[in-house]
C-alpha cells in the first residue's frame, strides 16, 4: 500500500491522539499540528479514508483508524518505544516477578503488572491453565458502554485457550487486531502475546486483551519485555 509521509504521518497521529482521548480526530486538530490548512488535511483524510485506513463515523464527526490502519500503524512501528515511563515499567515487572520463588506465582504476577502498567486484561497459560487478571478494569474502557460489544469479548474470552493451542502463534510477539481475532471479531479488542519457555511448556504464553484503541508501541514493548524476561528468570 503507497501513501505519502504527510499522509502516513497524519494516520499516526490520528492514531495516537486517537488512543488518548477516544474521540474522533476532526481535520482543524491535525491542520494546527502540521501547519497546513484544514482543507489540505481533509484532502489527505479522504485519501486514507478511500484506502481504508481510517473511517468517519459519523458525518459531522473527525475520523477513528479502522482495523487495516492499525494494522499499516503496527507494522510500520520504528524498533522499540524507549521513554522513562517505559523503562519504569519494565523495572516495575523484574522487580515482582524475581521475588518470587515459584514459577506459576512469578507469571501471575508478571500478569497482574501487565494489567495494572496497560490497563488492559492480562493473560498467560501456566501448565494447561490459562490465567486471565483485570477483566473489570477491561470493562472500564469507554468502548464497552455497547452491551454488545462486551458479550462479543465474552465470547472471545470463552474460546481463548483452545484457540491460542489451535493457533499456535509462532514469534516472539503476535498481534491479532480487530477482525483478524478468529472469534469475537466484532468487538473491536486486539490481543497481543508473546511466546517464552517456561517450566510448563516450550510454548508458553503472556499477553493482554484490550480495545483496538490503545498505545500500540508502549504496549507491544511491554508484552515483549516480559516474555523475554520470564523466559530469562525461569
Amino acid at each position: 500500500m503507497e501513501i505519502t509521509e504527510r499522509q502516513r504521518q497524519i494516520l499516526c497521529q490520528i492514531i495516537e491522539e486517537y488512543a488518548e482521548t477516544a474521540s474522533p480526530v476532526g481535520s482543524v486538530t491535525m491542520a494546527k499540528l502540521f501547519n497546513v490548512s484544514s482543507a489540505t488535511v481533509r484532502a489527505e483524510m479522504a485519501r486514507l479514508e478511500a484506502l481504508g485506513l481510517i473511517a468517519q463515523p459519523h458525518t459531522s464527526a473527525g475520523r477513528v483508524p479502522t482495523d487495516a490502519g492499525y494494522r499499516f500503524y503496527v507494522n510500520h512501528l520504528d524498533g522499540v518505544t524507549e521513554d522513562s515511563a517505559l523503562e519504569r515499567g519494565t523495572h516495575a515487572i523484574e522487580v515482582r516477578v524475581s521475588s518470587q520463588s515459584q514459577a506459576d506465582a512469578a507469571i501471575r504476577r508478571a500478569v497482574d503488572s501487565l494489567v495494572e502498567l496497560t490497563g488492559n486484561l492480562g493473560l498467560a497459560t501456566i501448565g494447561g491453565q490459562l490465567y486471565l487478571s483485570g477483566i473489570s478494569q477491561l470493562f472500564t474502557q469507554p468502548e464497552f458502554v455497547d452491551t454488545r460489544r462486551v458479550q462479543a469479548v465474552a465470547k472471545l474470552l470463552d474460546n481463548l485457550e483452545p484457540w491460542l493451542r489451535e493457533a499456535a502463534p509462532g514469534e516472539p510477539l503476535n498481534i491479532f487486531i480487530g477482525q483478524e481475532n478468529p472469534i469475537g471479531r466484532n468487538s473491536e479488542v486486539s490481543l497481543i502475546i508473546s511466546t517464552f519457555r517456561s517450566p510448563f511448556s516450550d510454548r508458553s504464553y503472556i499477553g493482554v486483551l484490550g480495545p483496538t484503541r490503545q498505545n500500540y508501541s508502549r504496549v507491544m514493548s511491554l508484552v515483549k519485555y516480559t516474555g523475554k524476561m520470564l523466559e530469562e528468570v525461569l
